[in-house]
């Protein structure tokens, strides 16, 4: 399963950023996550990132369906992943494949932002405790949001369903915590394990808390369990 799935994954990220695409969304993140970033940097007048971090969930929940809407549903709509379901590969490595690529893929948005690292760090010292955990909250982020556009693509022909699905998806766990203040006392701590956001926070104040980690990995192994059974479907039909 490891020699199939890093093959299929070695030519879906050969596929993607040789194509225009992959730039187009990079370029997209970076200007978006830039000005959102540079807005509010210099009048906070602190050497933090906490403010792109704290946007970062509301970014990823539109990018990353952007990214992984092709993944299946691309294959699905010229006919190739018939071909696909004939090879000697089982469902669990077509996704673990599609799944490498849409996730590396991903992170590679997060490259060019070391640059604020780099630009915070320079007007003063900077904690790399919120840093680092920021980026690993980021990574365990888009680790679930892969998962949640990889499913969406596994069960429609259409690319744009497919990132509607997904981002709809993605964007409710990541507004989740901002309807919290809303609800009674009773139903906000059932509700907040459910906010993507609310987990990213608590990692990207520097705090590994096995609770954040479980609760992504949860998330991700959940909709990659949808997705290896949604291919199975297809493979009956």
């Amino acid at each position: 399963m490891k020699n199939s799935s890093c093959i299929m994954a070695q030519r879906e990220l050969r596929s993607y950023f040789s194509s225009p695409i992959a730039y187009i969304v990079g370029c997209l993140f970076l200007v978006f996550s830039g000005i959102l970033f540079f807005s509010t940097f210099f009048l906070v007048n602190r050497a933090e990132l906490r403010n792109f971090f704290s946007i970062l969930p509301i970014l990823l929940s539109f990018f990353v369906p952007a990214i992984t809407m092709r993944l299946l549903s691309e294959e699905k709509r010229i006919g190739s992943f018939e071909t696909l379901l004939t090879l000697p590969v089982t469902p669990l490595e077509i996704v673990s494949a599609k799944f490498i690529a849409g996730f590396l893929s991903s992170a590679f948005l997060l490259l060019p932002t070391l640059f604020y690292v780099i630009t915070a760090a320079s007007f003063g010292t900077i904690d790399a405790g919120p840093v680092i955990g920021g980026y690993v909250g980021a990574l365990f982020l888009i680790g679930a949001f892969t998962a949640i556009g990889l499913f969406a693509s596994s069960i429609t022909k259409n690319q744009i369903i497919a990132f509607f699905i997904a981002f709809a998806v993605c964007a409710l766990l990541s507004f989740m915590s901002s309807f919290l203040v809303l609800l009674p006392p009773s139903a906000v701590a059932l509700l907040s394990f459910f906010s993507a956001t609310a987990h990213f926070d608590s990692i990207a104040r520097g705090i590994i808390d096995s609770r954040d980690l479980l609760y992504f990995i949860s998330i991700t192994a959940m909709f990659f369990g949808f997705t290896v059974k949604s291919i199975q479907n297809g493979m009956r039909g």
